[in-house]
């Protein structure tokens, strides 16, 4: 009910709505919105080599973890009750390319953590991303021709590498990248690949944010960065738009959809769930987690109090799954009670 047909029934002080605050079980038992484990999926970054954990300076809390230990952390995570991890690899400067072709290689660090996740932690949930800026010598999410990103030459990478990540057992492919079309052709080639089971979760509303700085440090690619993705991200002052990107990746095939950032944009992920009434995500993304975090360990804010609160946020939003470095740390606090 919009707030302009909003009418309250009763008036103080026959009515007192403090009433339902007065205690804790009152405020459980008429809480409208409810923020549980099972609405979180943690962000993770592989790395090459072997028992090796690296900060990321920018994310306080975040590591790059090798193989060994991430099948290690992510079992806990499990063992937390978190559904699924989002998967992204930290690829070095031999990895890069002008044509990405390291992407969709079978042996690829993405596929060899998929399939040891996998093979150790098989109730976990995978989220490929499925993008091309790890792997470019430019740090963009496309092939570049002529300092333009080139749409339908990346799409066809794009389904090359969502295709060997499923042959390697991935759970969902996540594109990232905001090609036009990829959606279809994806889900086409997964399907005429025997993989018609494997889910495709669209980043279907993702902006041209300030916010993704932390996590470019945290992949390697903001160094190689050339210029800005303001030709395939959306623009932050719109709105209708997001509406015509999700009902474009529905209508190719998406099985849920994402809005990312996050913080910035609930307004959109409500639109987006009042409009389709799909599975839809939202990112809390690495800037917004590093705002936290910074502001924590200058003793402005109770980082576990402000991370509950953010995420009841983006469930009162309409958000079915929340992607957000703080999965572990919000896991442990609902476990706690």
């Amino acid at each position: 009910m919009s707030a302009s047909h909003f009418r309250s029934p009763a008036s103080f002080p026959r009515t007192r709505l403090r009433r339902n605050r007065a205690d804790a079980w009152t405020r459980r038992l008429v809480a409208e919105n409810r923020l549980t484990v099972d609405d979180l999926i943690w962000p993770v970054f592989v790395i090459e080599g072997q028992n090796q954990r690296v900060p990321v300076a920018s994310m306080p809390g975040v590591e790059r973890l090798t193989i060994d230990l991430l099948t290690e952390a992510v079992a806990a995570a499990g063992d937390l009750g978190i559904p699924c991890v989002a998967l992204f690899p930290v690829v070095g400067a031999e990895g890069k390319s002008e044509d990405a072709a390291e992407a969709y290689r079978p042996d690829n660090l993405m596929n060899r953590a998929i399939r040891a996740l996998k093979a150790a932690v098989p109730h976990v949930g995978i989220l490929g991303d499925v993008a091309l800026d790890p792997y470019t010598t430019h740090g963009h999410d496309g092939l570049m021709r002529d300092g333009y990103i080139q749409n339908d030459e990346t799409v066809e990478v794009l389904a090359r590498q969502a295709l060997s990540q499923a042959d390697a057992g991935v759970d969902i492919v996540a594109p990232s990248d905001m090609m036009d079309g990829r959606i279809g052709l994806i889900r086409d080639r997964l399907d005429s690949h025997g993989h018609e089971l494997v889910r495709l979760c669209s980043y279907a509303a993702k902006y041209a944010s300030a916010f993704y700085g932390p996590f470019r440090d945290a992949v390697n690619s903001g160094g190689f960065l050339k210029g800005d993705k303001k030709t395939y991200q959306m623009n932050p002052a719109n709105t209708d738009e997001a509406l015509h990107e999700v009902a474009l990746d529905l209508q190719e095939g998406a099985d849920m959809v994402m809005v990312k950032p996050g913080l910035p944009y609930l307004d959109i992920i409500r639109r987006v769930k009042d409009t389709f009434a799909v599975p839809t995500f939202a990112y809390h993304v690495s800037g917004e987690y590093a705002m936290l975090r910074a502001a924590a360990q200058n003793g402005w804010l109770d980082y576990d109090k402000a991370l509950l609160e953010t995420l009841t946020g983006f469930k009162r939003a309409g958000c079915d799954a929340i992607l957000t470095y703080g999965a572990v740390d919000a896991a442990r606090r609902l476990q706690e009670g």
